[in-house]
């Protein structure tokens, strides 16, 4: 039986190596015959059958037409099936993601973080270095986006993913070096800046906290229960466009909230709809007047509804504008 077995399993890995050979040939050409495959492949057109019905089985969609001019051909599905790369390509991938993910690119940073920690964890040691060496000959001119390595970036993703504690350094707005102890909740990407939710074991509180100013992050083996938190996107908004600030403005305006957000950005002020015509905008700044300038500027009705400070700074805007326009 021992025998039969080992017998069993080696020809069960031979037939997954033909299938895995089968799937790297449908994607490098877009039509192949059936002798053609057979032929590459060592095996009868029945087994280039038999294998082409065990990639459908896995969801990729192998065509066949017959006739002449005919053959398989690997099409397009309802969902994405797993893909080969070979190295060049999977390097190609990599450096790709890890540009997109650490904010050089516009958008699809979080995608590209989720892309990249699943192509990462299966590359290769070899191709993992030329990955780097790449990226680190690449330079480029982006301007108002702070770039995060793609390391720190999948360090603190995996530790999100997995519940452990993380260690890492951390320079605070005053230039002020610590080493923090956090339990990471959620990564949140504002298309200018990376920062992350995180509980804080020294501090006893919640924390956002920005990546570009965190070096030498460590994932310890200490895996954490999750606590009841908030919602890690909400959390981050309302830290970076209200709480961060010493003065902390609620506005009405008189337009649809869609209308506010599309002059404005998630990462400078949070939009609470009201009705249909109405919304109620939150934003924060360190200087009263600075932000009643901002306000000035979106070109809609508004009404300050606190703080006093800021009702005085929008009253004395307006004074100056009406007199310069005497």
């Amino acid at each position: 039986m021992i025998g039969q077995d080992g017998v069993m399993a080696d020809e069960g890995h031979r037939t997954t190596e033909r299938v895995l050979h089968l799937l790297g040939l449908l994607q490098q050409r877009a039509v192949w015959t059936g002798p053609d495959l057979a032929e590459r492949l060592g095996v009868t057109t029945r087994s280039v059958r038999r294998d082409v019905d065990r990639l459908r089985a896995l969801g990729y969609p192998v065509n066949a037409a017959p006739g002449l001019g005919g053959g398989y051909q690997l099409g397009a599905g309802r969902a994405l099936p797993p893909l080969l790369l070979d190295d060049a390509e999977a390097v190609a991938t990599a450096v790709a993601l890890r540009l997109g993910a650490r904010g050089t690119v516009a958008g699809g940073g979080e995608a590209a973080l989720r892309a990249l920690a699943k192509l990462d964890q299966v590359l290769p040691a070899r191709l993992r270095e030329e990955v780097r060496a790449l990226q680190s000959a690449i330079s480029t001119l982006d301007g108002g986006v702070e770039e995060v390595e793609a390391d720190l970036l999948l360090v603190l993703a995996r530790a999100t993913r997995d519940e452990v504690r993380v260690r890492v350094g951390y320079t605070d707005r005053d230039g002020a070096v610590t080493r923090r102890r956090l339990e990471p909740y959620g990564l949140v990407a504002t298309g200018r800046r990376w920062y992350l939710m995180a509980w804080d074991l020294d501090r006893e509180d919640w924390r956002t906290l920005r990546l570009d100013r965190m070096r030498e992050p460590e994932a310890t083996t200490w895996r954490f229960r999750p606590r009841e938190h908030p919602d890690p996107a909400e959390h981050v908004q309302h830290a970076i466009t209200v709480s961060a600030y010493r003065v902390r403005g609620r506005v009405r305006v008189a337009a649809p909230a869609a209308v506010v957000r599309a002059r404005t950005t998630a990462a400078s002020v949070r939009v609470e709809e009201v009705d249909d015509d109405t919304c109620v905008l939150h934003a924060g700044a360190d200087d009263a007047d600075n932000l009643a300038r901002h306000l000035a500027l979106l070109g809609l009705e508004l009404k300050v509804l606190d703080p006093p400070e800021l009702v005085a700074a929008v009253r004395r805007l307006g004074e100056r504008m009406l007199r310069a326009a005497g």
